[in-house]
Formats: C-alpha cells, sequence, structure tokens
C-alpha cells in the first residue's frame, strides 16, 4: 500500500440468507485480512438499511463477503451498480445465472461441459411422487452450501418428504456417485483440484461444522480428470461471465473414467476464511490469505 491515504472497504457480511452464520465467518476473517494489508476497513451486517449504511459508510469500494440470497443472486449488486460504488466478485447477470442452477446448467450445457441430466418441478408433486427413477438428489434451484438437499437412494419406495420451508418449485437430478472435487478460478486462472473427502455426502454439516470433511489439494486423481477439471472450471467461469474469485463444483464417478465428470455449479461468493476451499488452494500456489483478499479488493470495479 502506498503512503497516500489507505482506501476504505466496507465488507459485506452476515445478511439475510439461510447461510447468514456462514457468511458472519467469511466476513470477519476478510476484516482481518484486509486490515492486515492496509486496507481501512468498515464492517457491515447487510440489513434492510443496506443503503442508508453504505451511504454514511461513504467506502470507496465493498467487499462481498455475502453468501446465499440477496448476497450472491445479483440483488445486493444490482444495488451497488445503482449506487455506482465498485465492488467485488461477479456482477448483476453472472451471480444471477451461477444461482439459479437450471439456468446456468443451461448455460454450461451450450458450453459444452457435462452436467447432471435434471428437472424442475413442483415441490408438491415430488412429495406425491416420484418424478424421476432414482437415486436422484431433490435441493432448492437457488440455494447454496448444501441447504435443503434431500437424496433418495436407489430402491427408495417413498418419494422424499420435503420440509414445510421448501420452494415450491425444486431442482430434482440425476445422482452421481463417487467423488467430490472442486476448483477455484482467480480471474483467468484455475488454481488446483481439490478432493473433499466425507463421510457420505458433502451436507451443511461437512462444510462448515469441524471435522466434517477432509481436502486433498491437489487431488490424487488421474492427470486426465485433474486436466478437465481445471479447463472446466474456467470455461464455466467465463460462459456465466463471472468475475474475480469463483468456484466449480464437480462429482466424480470413478469406475466411469472422463465420462463419469459432471459440473454441479458455480460459486460466484466461495467461503472465504484460511481453511476455506478457494483460500486453500490459493496457499498451495504460495498466495496467502491476507494477498487473496488484496487481490480481489483490488479487483474490485462498477460494471461487472
Amino acid at each position: 500500500m502506498s503512503s497516500r491515504a489507505a482506501p476504505k472497504v466496507a465488507v459485506l457480511m452476515g445478511g439475510l440468507s439461510a447461510e447468514r452464520e456462514v457468511s458472519l465467518v467469511s466476513g470477519q476473517a476478510c476484516v482481518a485480512a484486509l486490515r492486515a494489508t492496509g486496507y481501512n476497513v468498515v464492517e457491515i451486517d447487510a440489513g434492510a438499511d443496506l443503503c442508508q449504511r453504505l451511504e454514511a459508510a461513504a467506502p470507496d469500494l465493498v467487499f462481498n463477503a455475502l453468501h446465499g440470497r440477496w448476497g450472491e443472486d445479483g440483488a445486493v449488486q444490482g444495488l451497488l451498480e445503482w449506487m455506482r460504488v465498485p465492488y467485488t466478485h461477479s456482477g448483476v447477470l453472472a451471480s444471477a445465472l451461477a444461482m439459479d442452477k437450471t439456468r446456468s446448467k443451461e448455460v454450461f450445457l451450450a458450453a459444452g461441459l457435462p452436467v447432471a441430466e435434471g428437472l424442475l418441478a413442483p415441490a408438491d408433486e415430488v412429495r406425491r411422487r416420484h418424478v424421476m427413477a432414482p437415486p436422484y438428489v431433490v435441493k432448492p434451484n437457488s440455494e447454496g452450501s448444501s441447504v435443503g438437499v434431500y437424496i433418495v437412494q436407489d430402491m427408495a419406495n417413498r418419494p422424499p418428504q420435503l420440509a414445510p420451508s421448501m420452494p415450491e418449485q425444486v431442482l430434482v437430478e440425476r445422482y452421481v456417485p463417487g467423488r467430490e472435487l472442486t476448483v477455484s478460478v482467480m480471474g483467468d486462472r484455475a488454481l488446483s483440484v481439490t478432493d473433499i473427502v466425507t463421510q457420505g455426502w458433502y451436507d451443511y454439516d461437512a462444510k462448515y461444522k469441524p471435522g466434517g470433511s477432509r481436502h486433498v489439494v491437489p487431488a490424487d486423481i488421474p492427470a486426465q480428470i485433474f486436466d478437465a477439471c481445471m479447463a472446466h472450471a474456467q470455461t464455466a467461469h467465463n460462459a456465466l461471465g463471472c468475475r474475480g474469485l469463483s468456484r466449480t463444483d464437480f462429482r466424480w464417478d470413478e469406475t466411469q473414467g472422463l465420462a463419469g465428470l459432471v459440473v454441479l455449479e458455480t460459486n460466484t461468493q466461495p467461503g472465504m476464511t484460511p481453511t476455506s476451499l478457494s483460500p486453500e488452494q490459493a496457499a498451495h500456489l504460495g498466495i496467502s490469505f491476507p494477498e487473496l483478499c488484496r487481490w480481489i479488493a483490488e479487483d474490485a470495479t462498477c460494471n461487472r
């Protein structure tokens, strides 16, 4: 940082989504990292008064550490564009596309990426009957962090009894067995492949509770699969129009070789603690967590 006054950065965290607590952890980690690199940091828990709080803070830029609805679906991005405040990560369109799993799969297919067969269906119909032959997965079409995911096993007698809190329309996808892989993209650079080792499904608890999962980076997988993951993640990032940091998740059925690799989704607001998946991959390449946060902040613009 130069001898000039340090830029003021407002870190948005918390928010109103089901991922509020995760976002608070990400936000506090980013606040500490940005302060360590010399930024003047203002912390903002994004509520209904966000516009007023941003006007009062008058930041030079916004570091978006929100997760879930309103924070990574294009909503807050639209507000920041309207206020003409430079911000980090992806813009309005890319954020909205990535958050909508059905729309993003259409983009992936058009870009030649492999995806799991799926369909949107009314939640009430999914509760009444199997809308797809088991095994399959049911999830909200526009949530992250494995919130509200149901796995219907092969030979299941009953359809899933979805919670009343599930949206009226849900995404039903063919279940892909095998390993959970992920690749972060930092601008025009895919970082590495992580093999996420869990007991069972990589659900919310596996992602965020201590001991819920183990991350192997770089993944010990065949070079063909490693290279395909790296290329697919960059293609997904570009096809959606992502900016800054993104992370694309995969399932790989190793019994099927390359044919068993499918793209699940792209996250435009990856978890941001020193032990989160994207910072781990950056650290593997010698990029410290404060350096990663500084790079993200320096990339902030409007018209994203």
